[in-house]
């Protein structure tokens, strides 16, 4: 009938005006989803986010068992340069005066090298060699251990001035130079640079420096880091709050001083960071941090890129509070700097640093029992080595079960041993107060 044409022709109408928007409102969203989820916009998860999610889920994987000599861990590297990641090696600088040897994935104990009298200072293996391990001596030298070897007695061994006690060292990224700082003796402070090329076959043989700097610094060289990539370029830091930039294919140290920044306190760990690794960022003794652009040098923009006086005050943790900084690391994927910090019961909490200031992205707890003072991070597969006051090796990975979760006590040490290891001390926040 006429009235069911009307009635169907008024219903067709109504499903144009009611239904076609939303038709065209669900293409332009599916449109605009797609576009906006594509590789290389903001609503896919950002390669910085995918890394925060994976530190976040960092567990225990690995425990270290506990020696018969307890001792702090203050200082760890691993082998770059081996085969195979189960024949890598963790190095491990000891307050025992000496530097153990792990395997990289089991963390079973190999063999240990001791430098008694001298107390050790840093470890290092050589970026080409996973062979040699390095290690500053307050003896004056630099020792080189070729960890194939079962003897004792280094390979090489690097002598300083007679004067010298090396309290910090690198070596480039071409195992071309060795450099260490050296604490003041009356008013001299060094920067000792040695030829790292040589005959190991012989144990024991000494080398002789190729020279020094001596007036950039004015008081205890505590770090020293080389470039990642760019052999020549140095940076070292002091108790004299300086972080100076060298270049050391200079023909003097004036020449060869690129840039200074002064983050007006004592140094305790500096680093490369950035795309081209062109910043460099410092924390220090009372638990200040420091960061600048070495781009801008040549600029009229300030290289200033974040100062913190002193970061247990500005970083929010809930129920938890932040005691002391350990250091840092650049992660190239994320282009983001992450730093490392921690609490006096063992609770580790991982950092991200934006110009805006510092962020926590995760803690992790359950596994040190003391203060942690060394750290390693594999930025390729994410997993981290952490040391501590609890003698202590622990090695996390994303989302790992450990068979066993027994956890040491802290150790107690005699106050003597303490002289060469770094205390973080409250009371420098209420000094500046």
């Amino acid at each position: 009938s006429s009235q069911d044409v009307i009635a169907g022709f008024l219903y067709a109408i109504l499903i144009l005006i009611v239904f076609h928007p939303v038709v065209d409102l669900i293409d332009n969203f599916n449109l605009t989803y797609k576009f906006l989820t594509r590789p290389g916009t903001a609503f896919e998860m950002s390669a910085l986010e995918k890394i925060e999610e994976q530190l976040a889920r960092l567990r225990i994987a690995k425990r270290s068992v506990l020696r018969e000599e307890p001792a702090y861990l203050l200082d760890i590297d691993v082998s770059r340069s081996a085969p195979s990641e189960s024949s890598r090696c963790v190095a491990v600088s000891c307050s025992n005066q000496s530097i153990r040897l792990y395997n990289r994935e089991t963390l079973n104990f190999l063999r240990e090298y001791s430098s008694r009298p001298g107390m050790l200072n840093g470890v290092r293996f050589a970026h080409t060699c996973d062979s040699l391990v390095f290690s500053a001596c307050s003896d004056g030298t630099i020792k080189c251990w070729d960890i194939r070897l079962a003897a004792q007695k280094a390979v090489q061994i690097f002598s300083g001035y007679p004067s010298n006690v090396f309290i910090s060292f690198d070596i480039n990224c071409n195992d071309l130079i060795i450099c260490a700082g050296t604490e003041k003796v009356e008013k001299d402070t060094f920067l000792v640079f040695w030829d790292a090329r040589g005959n190991t076959d012989c144990a024991g043989t000494t080398r002789e420096p190729l020279g020094v700097y001596s007036e950039s610094h004015n008081d205890d060289v505590t770090k020293i880091c080389f470039h990642p990539v760019k052999p020549g370029w140095v940076v070292s830091g002091s108790t004299d709050g300086l972080v100076n930039v060298f270049d050391i294919d200079k023909d003097n140290e004036d020449d060869a001083l690129i840039s200074t920044c002064n983050s007006d306190s004592s140094i305790s760990f500096i680093g490369w960071s950035g795309k081209g690794y062109e910043q460099i960022y410092c924390m220090t003794h009372d638990e200040g941090f420091c960061w600048w652009d070495l781009a801008q040098l040549d600029t009229e923009e300030p290289i200033t890129l974040l100062r913190i006086q002193d970061a247990r005050d500005t970083v929010c943790i809930e129920n938890d509070s932040l005691s002391y900084l350990v250091g840092g690391a650049y992660h190239e994927k994320a282009d983001r700097l992450f730093l490392i910090g921690g609490t006096p019961t063992g609770k580790i909490h991982l950092l991200s640093c934006g110009a805006d200031g510092l962020s926590l992205v995760g803690t992790l707890g359950g596994g040190h029992s003391a203060t942690v003072r060394s750290f390693c991070w594999n930025l390729a597969d994410e997993s981290l080595l952490t040391g501590g006051e609890d003698a202590q090796l622990l090695l996390w990975r994303p989302g790992a079960v450990e068979k066993s979760l027994a956890k040491k006590e802290t150790l107690k040490i005699a106050s003597s041993v303490q002289k060469r290891v770094r205390v973080h001390n409250s009371s420098f926040k209420s000094r500046k107060k």
